[in-house]
C-alpha cells in the first residue's frame, strides 16, 4: 500500500503545530492510542525538524508527514529527518518537482481550477484544499471536484468534529486535515489523554460515516 492510499484508510490527518520536540513522541503515541496512525507535523515552528526525527525514530507504526513546507529548503530538511510525504499550503511547481524528484508523495495546497491543471502537469491527483472553510467548504469541494474525474481532495483549515462528517461523506473526499484533536494547547499542556480520547472519537465518526466495521 502506498502512502496516499495509507491516507485514504486512515482518513484523518491530524495537523500539528508543535514548540517542544521532546513532546512529539508522547503526542504520536497519543494518537496511536486513538487509532490514528498519520500525522503532519508542520514547519510553523523552529522545533518541526527534530519533532518529525524524533516520531520517525521512535514511534515508528506512524505515518509521519510534514505540513506548511513552503521552501525547497523545507523539503529537504523533511526528507532528511524522515518524513514520508509533504503537505504544501500552496501549489509551487519548484516544490513540486523536487518532491517528485525525490520520490516523496506531496499534496500541494490549492483553491483554484487553474492550480489544479497545474497540478495535474506533474501527475497529482490528490490536493489539499486549504483553507477549506475560509474558501467555501465542501460546497466548493464539490464545484471543484465536478469537472475532474480522478482529483480528490484532503480538505483541511477550520475543520473540527461539528463539520467533518459531512466532508467525509463525499466520496472525493480521500482524508480530512485539523488539528481540533490535539491542538497547540493540549500539546503545550500535555494532556495527553484527552488527545487519545478525542483521536478515539474521531475514528469512530469517521466508521459511522463511512460504514466501516
Amino acid at each position: 500500500m502506498d502512502i496516499i492510499q495509507s491516507i485514504s484508510k486512515i482518513g484523518i490527518v491530524p495537523v500539528i503545530k508543535i514548540n517542544d520536540p521532546a513532546a512529539a513522541v508522547p503526542l504520536a503515541r497519543a494518537l496511536l492510542d486513538g487509532g490514528i496512525r498519520a500525522i503532519e507535523i508542520t514547519f510553523r515552528t523552529a522545533a518541526a525538524k527534530e519533532a518529525i526525527e524524533n516520531v520517525v525514530k521512535q514511534a515508528p507504526d506512524m505515518l509521519v508527514g510534514a505540513g506548511t513546507v513552503t521552501t525547497e529548503e523545507q523539503l529537504k530538511d523533511a526528507e532528511a529527518v524522515g518524513a514520508k510525504f509533504i503537505v504544501s499550503p500552496g501549489l509551487d511547481s519548484d516544490i513540486l518537482y523536487l518532491a517528485q524528484k525525490r520520490e516523496l508523495p506531496i499534496l500541494p495546497g490549492v483553491l483554484t481550477p487553474s492550480e489544479i491543471l497545474t497540478g495535474l502537469k506533474f501527475g497529482i491527483e490528490v490536493f489539499k484544499f486549504f483553507p477549506a472553510e475560509n474558501f467555501g467548504g465542501l460546497a466548493t469541494v464539490k464545484a471543484l471536484a465536478a469537472p475532474f474525474g480522478n482529483v480528490k481532495f484532503v480538505p483541511t483549515g477550520g475543520i473540527n468534529e461539528k463539520n467533518v462528517a459531512e466532508y467525509w461523506k463525499f466520496e472525493k473526499v480521500l482524508a480530512v486535515g485539523g488539528s481540533w484533536m490535539a491542538s497547540e494547547k493540549l500539546i503545550n499542556d500535555g494532556d495527553f489523554a484527552e488527545i487519545t480520547r478525542r483521536a478515539k472519537a474521531a475514528i469512530e465518526l469517521k466508521k459511522s460515516v463511512r460504514g466501516e466495521v
